[in-house]
């Protein structure tokens, strides 16, 4: 019998050494979290909940047809009547949070990944491995890092939900015909030109597709995160699972249904609009 490999111990270490060395980083980067989230939630809360209805009402009607605008009214009412607004608000602060994160950093990788095959093949493992990982595991270093609360969910859900924008936007920049890149050289145009006068707008139906993606699967995280302090509607799915309180459960994970359909309907009628542009 060969011994057994000591990876706990090695990653162990590493987390530990992390720890002691970069402590201020980390501390810098929760703060910076911190402040989106707040930020967010703190526009949601100001904003009475009728008036903030009869406006995200308007933009489903805006963006969609009538019937999508009837069904962000009736849903939005619902949550406002079941006493969930404003941990519903808590939520999607912390969704919007992680999918602003994620769009920040996945969009420049992907465009790195589309121009460079080498960097592409680095980083390719890696987006497997992070969207094959159970997500519980995320939580235990980002609690070691970042402690209890909000930053440790955003962060769970950012490596959870990053690899779908770096992989669209590859996808996208390469699929751009390579008898318009060769024209754009022809006319003498500079990589910055190419990238954003030519390959990111042809690019952007396949990099929105992609951050879809990424906030559907920010607002997965939700529960998960609320199991380490994040607040939100989560955090009502985990007690009423905790307390078996299943009326209380229903009504909790209908409000997150409701946001998850608003959240992915109004990111495709948006992607729809750029297709037709």
């Amino acid at each position: 019998m060969f011994p057994k490999i000591p990876l706990a111990d090695w990653v162990e270490y590493i987390v530990d050494k992390l720890e002691n060395h970069l402590s201020v980083l980390f501390q810098v980067i929760s703060n910076g979290i911190e402040s989106i989230v707040h930020a967010f939630a703190f526009v949601f809360h100001a904003i009475p909940a009728l008036i903030l209805i009869a406006l995200m009402t308007l933009l489903a009607l805006y963006l969609g047809r009538w019937t999508f605008a009837l069904f962000s009214a009736v849903g939005l009412l619902l949550i406002f009547n079941l006493g969930f607004w404003d941990h519903t608000m808590d939520t999607l602060a912390l969704v919007l949070t992680s999918a602003l994160i994620s769009i920040i950093l996945g969009v420049p990788l992907g465009v790195w990944c589309a121009q460079s095959d080498k960097f592409r093949n680095v980083v390719t493992p890696l987006l497997d491995f992070m969207q094959t990982m159970p997500a519980f595991v995320y939580l235990i270093p980002a609690v070691t890092f970042f402690g209890l609360g909000v930053v440790p969910g955003v962060i769970a859900s950012v490596i959870f939900a990053v690899p779908p924008t770096i992989r669209l936007a590859n996808l996208g920049i390469r699929q751009v015909a390579e008898d318009l890149v060769e024209a754009a050289d022809a006319f003498g145009s500079t990589s910055s030109q190419k990238l954003f006068k030519l390959q990111f707008p042809l690019a952007m139906p396949s990099i929105m597709a992609g951050i879809n993606q990424t906030i559907m699967l920010s607002l997965s995280m939700v529960v998960i995160a609320s199991m380490i302090g994040a607040q939100g509607i989560g955090a009502d799915v985990y007690r009423a699972v905790t307390q078996i309180k299943t009326g209380q459960g229903f009504e909790a994970g209908l409000s997150i249904v409701v946001l998850a359909i608003l959240l992915d309907r109004m990111t495709q009628y948006i992607l729809k609009r750029k297709r037709s542009a």
